[in-house]
């Protein structure tokens, strides 16, 4: 198989990474109040995973174990981050593991594994980011969302 017939059959992965969700907040797994048409969608033509499990109740050793596949502990954020601490960029990921495999990627939302600019998403390897570092920023004017890097090759809406 040639790499241009790799390419046009692999999947697009999208992962929907977010804290405190709980089973039935989404739409299409019985949210009552809460309309969401285009997870929905997504929920209709892709794949489902009905059984959830983390490494850590809490978002930043969470992520990390998400992304470097190891315990948080292994990676160092046993715990929620708090500035100054980040995820080591060394740390191999699923981002390097799929860029290897031709896949352009993208972070959207909160980050909060490092929030200084060489501990930012574009940092570990992803193409594009457009978000916040953390959460318990708030309060910030609304200018603090950006984009970093983006290239014209990727889709900002989604």
């Amino acid at each position: 198989m040639s790499a241009a017939e790799t390419a046009t059959t692999s999947p697009n992965l999208i992962v929907i990474f977010t804290d405190d969700q709980g089973y039935e907040d989404l739409g299409y797994f019985g949210a009552p109040k809460i309309k969401t048409p285009h997870i929905d969608r997504m929920a209709n033509e892709g794949m489902r995973f009905t059984d959830f499990y983390v490494a850590n109740s809490v978002c930043s050793p969470s992520r990390a174990a998400l992304l470097t596949a190891c315990y948080p502990d292994r990676v160092g954020i046993p715990n929620i981050l708090f500035p100054g601490q980040s995820l080591n960029p060394e740390e191999t990921s699923i981002v390097d593991l799929l860029k290897a495999k031709g896949y352009a990627n993208m972070c959207v939302g909160k980050w909060h594994i490092g929030h200084k600019p060489e501990r930012l998403p574009t940092r570990h390897v992803f193409d594009a980011y457009y978000g916040i570092p953390y959460s318990n920023d708030m309060e910030l004017d609304p200018t603090a969302i950006f984009i970093i890097s983006c290239p014209s090759r990727i889709p900002l809406s989604l």
